[in-house]
């Protein structure tokens, strides 16, 4: 089944994409220097070889080039890696004029521009292949695997409509196991009682059971699990909490006791916590000395020029587990009384020159950075809303106190997504909402670094939400 081997295959490209990478290097540095490169005693070039890697890695992580490749749509798998070979392309120039600029290191022109075009013809090439291999014959990557169900109720029913809907699962469903014929409205797909069932797996070639009864009929599950263990058949149990929890679950086990819970959350673990709030830390000093800094007095003596009032707004907020705290910004507001009530609005008449300017290029928050040192923000998370919106939309939307898991951010998967700014209806506060809850069940240090990277690039060509 392609599932089955989704991993390896991605495994396989990832490391030839390496591969041709690294070779494209060496064989630029042959071109250019006409001698054979040792990156170990090189102190000029091994940064630049390290740099290469962490970026192409990033460039598909932000791209999802590894997660597109068994797309159905080759054309679509083509865009991906072009759009990968252009974000790589563009973060390497930016890095290496950085690297130039602060003189820390001296690479030619003629290296980077070759080692640059040899990668991409190579990397074409590579990608040619392997969707040529994958378009000519697919069936290599499946593994039809023959299945019965025992138990013809809603949960068996339900099973056996997502084999059905789902054939690139490799599933071939050959019917139904139930001591009551009535359940099976396809007379051909009833094959027989439970206690029928493992007999007819051994002489039919049958490589697995879902087991999809009742909790009652405990015992019966039992003799067939036992069953099924003397004859090798792999035997699978279909719980039926899904019934009344209709999402992606993770299952955890507490010795020989299985645990269900709702959702993943990877920053659950104190190893991923620390990496986020170190992350957090570093990014948040890097932004206050080398940009706050600077531009501060700049921003505080424009804003006390356009309208009387202190330079930075504070208003209470809610936090992580629902905890208000004082969130900082740069005020882009004239001085008034809705402040805590009311949202911005598009052409909103108390929003200032200077503030406008600032809401569209997210510089009215940066004093956040202060609230990531102190440690009531993140950098990346659901942004936070006013009290009296949490107090309004909790009522509202089912999923809505769950985004308060995690410290809210100062940018956020809901907002690179197009769900910033203005919530004019509960269904716009409900779809933040789901990007909010998607994102903390996938978080990753990597997905942090692409919501910081399409946050910039929003803010560049201009964000139709941001005023």
């Amino acid at each position: 089944m392609i599932h089955r081997y989704a991993t390896f295959i991605k495994a396989i490209n990832l490391t030839i994409d390496y591969i041709i990478l690294n070779i494209s290097m060496v064989i630029a540095y042959l071109i250019v220097d006409k001698s054979f490169i040792m990156w170990i005693n090189n102190k000029n070039y091994l940064p630049i070889v390290l740099v290469f890697n962490l970026i192409w890695l990033l460039s598909a992580n932000i791209s999802g080039l590894y997660e597109s490749v068994l797309n159905k749509d080759s054309i679509n798998t083509y865009r991906s890696v072009f759009k990968t070979y252009l974000i790589f392309v563009g973060l390497i120039c930016v890095t290496i004029i950085i690297i130039i600029g602060t003189k820390a290191y001296f690479i030619t022109r003629e290296y980077l521009f070759a080692s640059i075009a040899l990668f991409g013809f190579l990397l074409g090439i590579w990608k040619l292949i392997f969707l040529t291999i994958r378009r000519g014959d697919r069936r290599v990557l499946m593994d039809k695997r023959n299945v019965i169900i025992v138990g013809a109720g809603r949960v068996g029913l339900d099973l056996y409509n997502y084999f059905q809907s789902n054939p690139d699962r490799g599933y071939n469903m050959i019917g139904f196991f139930d001591d009551d014929p009535d359940r099976v409205n396809n007379t051909d797909m009833f094959l027989g009682k439970t206690h029928e069932c493992v007999e007819y797996v051994i002489s039919n070639k049958v490589h697995e059971i879902f087991c999809a009864l009742p909790s009652t009929e405990a015992k019966s599950i039992e003799k067939l699990m036992l069953e099924a263990d003397k004859n090798m058949i792999r035997f699978k149990l279909v719980p039926e909490y899904y019934s009344y929890s209709n999402r992606p679950t993770l299952v955890q086990s507490f010795g020989h006791i299985p645990v269900i819970s709702l959702r993943p959350e990877p920053l659950e673990s104190v190893l991923n916590r620390f990496i986020k709030r170190v992350f957090d830390i570093l990014f948040s000093l890097c932004i206050l000395l080398f940009v706050f800094s600077w531009l501060f007095p700049i921003l505080a003596i424009i804003i006390k020029l356009q309208s009387p009032g202190p330079v930075f707004f504070m208003q209470v907020r809610s936090g992580r587990e629902n905890e208000n705290f004082k969130c900082y910004k740069f005020r882009s507001m004239k001085v008034n009384k809705d402040s805590d009530k009311k949202q911005a609005t598009r052409g909103d008449s108390r929003i200032t020159k200077i503030g406008a300017f600032m809401r569209r290029t997210n510089i009215d928050e940066l004093p956040q950075f202060f609230n990531v040192l102190i440690g009531n923000m993140s950098v990346v998370g659901p942004r936070p809303h006013m009290v009296s919106h949490t107090e309004q939309y909790s009522k509202e939307i089912e999923k809505y106190m769950v985004r308060h898991f995690l410290k809210p951010g100062i940018t956020g998967w809901a907002q690179v997504n197009g769900f910033r700014g203005e919530t004019k209806n509960t269904e716009a506060m409900a779809n933040r909402v789901e990007a909010d809850v998607w994102y903390l069940e996938n978080w990753s240090f990597l997905l942090d670094l692409k919501i910081i990277f399409l946050t910039f690039w929003n803010t560049a060509k201009g964000d139709k939400n941001a005023f």
